[in-house]
């Protein structure tokens, strides 16, 4: 048996839930090892929609256990009400069933105000945040000053360190223009966040590390998307955590030697939510038409996604600094119809140059005109398609020219938002 990465390939709303989602069929654990309650994964089984922002995807299959790694920072209030949602559906009614890792850091109300103050401040060079103190929150752990989950079980520990803490989150706020945070009210309430969920609680890396010394198949799950990646994406419109897979290990508690394969998704096109460069992006009815029939809304804000043509030269970027070994393409369907399809096979820059890899310096990046190859569409619906055969050939073609634009294979393509319409090429949980 492998263990398996997947990351976003993309700027993140790939489809990452539902490939997670069906593939753990053939994981035992799931594991979520970065970002927040900002990243929402949308996923839809047997014509029921699920949102989980915390909670790994794996969660909806019976017996699956699942963790919330170090490297996640956890949103008290959304995590209980995300397991009271699921425990209404009948799922989560064991709670050994999750491990939330102590050593993840806590966003507190605090950390909202100042992530929500501090993008109103910018006006029209905000970042596009989702306001859910993410930013904020890691900060905190950077700076050593932040909130633990195991101190929300420890009274008099949690009071000292947010008695330190407060009066300059506070100053901070105000200085927004925010309404500040009371100091007894925000103990009571952390500690009573805490106590719901405690029967989560646990050391997750020993016990991740014994799933993985007992031959359990372990899938790492990430959020958002590689060109969100705080160090290797369009800074400094970014996430706050490092999106690539190499933080896998570093977020779930592992060693990278326990990694087998690297699953990057992408779109059949490209969309961004928030501010920041996006060289395909389409201003006119086909980009209409594809905000409209892939519904690209946000799961988290509801902001509707800005729509493109695919990025070669983002997926070959994304192939390189995740060490990608398979592709999954979503939303092939949203394609159907579309006479001729665009392909950005390079860009031509301010200074003259063309080229044919992702700048790394956002300025270029921002003013690239994308070079396109143009591809033959088809007309037939494909949602009740099965077998990679079956497709059109102008599909299979499209894919398959992705395949050697990025240099690497395409292992499953998605042709509708339900579970079983997905097509597997390949399982990442078997190799040689």
């Amino acid at each position: 048996m492998s263990n398996v990465v997947i990351v976003g390939a993309q700027w993140g709303d790939e489809g990452k839930g539902k490939v997670v989602d069906l593939f753990t069929s053939w994981a035992d654990v799931v594991v979520r090892f970065q970002g927040g309650a900002n990243a929402g994964h949308t996923l839809v089984v047997g014509g029921v929609k699920t949102v989980l922002h915390l909670v790994p995807a794996g969660i909806l299959h019976a017996g699956k256990k699942c963790f919330i790694g170090n490297g996640v920072v956890v949103d008290p209030e959304a995590l209980m009400d995300e397991i009271d949602f699921l425990k209404s559906r009948g799922l989560l009614t064991d709670p050994h069933q999750l491990i939330v890792s102590e050593n993840a850091n806590v966003i507190l109300p605090y950390h909202k105000r100042i992530d929500a103050g501090r993008e109103k401040s910018r006006g029209k060079d905000a970042i596009g945040t989702t306001g859910r103190g993410i930013g904020p929150c890691y900060e905190d752990k950077i700076a050593r000053r932040g909130i633990r989950v195991r101190d929300l079980a420890k009274p008099r520990s949690l009071r000292e360190k947010l008695s330190a803490r407060l009066p300059e989150a506070n100053a901070q706020i105000e200085s927004l223009g925010g309404q500040t945070c009371d100091l007894e009210g925000l103990v009571e309430q952390a500690l009573k966040q805490g106590e719901r969920m405690q029967p989560y609680v646990g050391d997750a890396s020993e016990k991740l590390a014994r799933e993985v010394e007992h031959g359990r198949a372990v899938l790492f799950e990430g959020a958002q998307g590689t060109l969100l990646d705080v160090d290797h994406g369009t800074y400094p419109y970014v996430t706050s955590s490092n999106t690539v897979a190499g933080n896998a290990s570093v977020g779930a508690g592992i060693g990278p030697t326990v990694i087998n394969s690297v699953i990057g998704i992408t779109k059949a096109y490209t969309t961004r939510v928030g501010n920041g460069p996006l060289p395909t992006e389409l201003h006119d009815e086909m980009g209409e038409q594809l905000r409209r029939v892939g519904a690209e809304f946000g799961a988290t804000t509801g902001r509707p996604r800005r729509c493109g043509w695919l990025d070669a030269l983002v997926l070959r970027y994304a192939a390189r600094v995740n060490g990608l070994s398979g592709l999954a393409m979503t939303k092939l369907d949203v394609l159907t119809g579309i006479d001729k399809i665009m392909v950005a096979v390079a860009y031509k820059l301010m200074d003259g140059r063309t080229v044919s890899e992702f700048p790394s310096d956002p300025e270029l990046l921002a003013e690239a005109q994308p070079v396109y190859e143009e591809l033959p569409g088809w007309k037939e619906p494909l949602g009740d398609l099965r077998e990679y055969t079956e497709l059109p050939a102008n599909a299979q073609h499209y894919v398959e020219r992705v395949e050697q634009l990025v240099g690497v294979e395409t292992i499953a393509v998605s042709v509708g938002p339900d579970r079983a319409q997905t097509i597997v090429r390949k399982n990442p949980f078997r190799h040689v």
